[in-house]
């Protein structure tokens, strides 16, 4: 089977939000991303659409510029997890404007309503890839920033080989491709400014928790590196303010991310991403 679970299980996260390493590594070089972006193009509103991607807790990716005072609008096209998903900004204190979206063929706000659109990992929900983007650079008017999975890693096709339209009917993996991205986005008269490689821990993109990965190669009777020492990994507690030390245990696992060539990133991160102006 195709290693996305998360398809059926994502409730689980919102009772028992442990992540994982995997997830938790990804979402601090997602904020550093972000934030980077964030200041560069002076983004105070942002539209997440569509939100749902294949990684632990739902609707959090923009918890981070919210507590930087943005103001962010979430789309998703399930109620229940709208709800929960807005349940646990305000756990958080935080304000979160949301819409249901069944299919986000139609995004329903006025022109240049957003500086800033972003999905990670998310584009294979839409219906139409083109009618989307389409709506997409209508709304948002300084930066749109989409995150794909990475089709030509090694552990996205040894993931991807076992998928077909009739076990996945809610997924169109076609709608993941960099370059038909590019393209419907310069007909929309956006512009492909930056791209590059993102998320390449020490580990593959493999669906299996990093934690016993470790355990699987550094041996079971030697001790595990220090941040998957506890039996949970977690962000929510570092959103909470609780645990400022998270950034940097994860950031430790970063050499490969800073260092690595892009002929070595190409075949071993788990994500790319496009950054598009008009």
């Amino acid at each position: 089977m195709m290693a996305i679970p998360i398809l059926h299980d994502w409730e689980k996260y919102f009772s028992h939000p442990h992540e994982g390493l995997g997830s938790s590594y990804e979402r601090i070089m997602l904020n550093l991303l972000l934030s980077r972006y964030q200041q560069q193009y002076q983004i105070n509103t942002i539209l997440e659409t569509p939100s749902f991607g294949f990684t632990g807790l739902s609707g959090i990716n923009m918890v981070a510029l919210a507590q930087k005072g943005c103001e962010v609008s979430l789309e998703d096209h399930n109620h229940h997890r709208l709800q929960m998903i807005t349940d646990l900004w305000h756990s958080l204190n935080l304000p979160l404007k949301h819409k249901y979206n069944e299919d986000y063929s139609v995004l329903d706000y006025p022109d240049k309503s957003f500086d800033m659109g972003y999905n990670f990992s998310a584009m294979w929900f839409t219906k139409d890839i083109a009618l989307f983007l389409s709506e997409l650079g209508r709304v948002c008017s300084k930066l749109i920033l989409i995150c794909v999975p990475n089709r030509q890693g090694i552990g996205y096709r040894m993931q991807i080989k076992d998928y077909s339209p009739n076990a996945y009917p809610e997924l169109k993996p076609e709608h993941l491709d960099p370059i038909s991205i590019t393209y419907l986005m310069n007909k929309n008269g956006w512009k492909l400014i930056d791209k590059n490689y993102i998320d390449c821990p020490p580990w593959p993109d493999i669906g299996m928790n990093k934690e016993l990965f470790f355990k699987r190669v550094v041996g079971s009777n030697k001790p595990a590196p220090e941040p998957i020492a506890s039996n949970e990994v977690s962000i929510m507690p570092y959103y909470q303010g609780n645990d400022p030390s998270f950034e940097s245990r994860m950031l430790k696992f970063s050499l490969l991310e800073r260092f690595a060539p892009p002929c070595f990133q190409k075949y071993w991160a788990h994500h790319q991403y496009l950054a598009f102006t008009k």
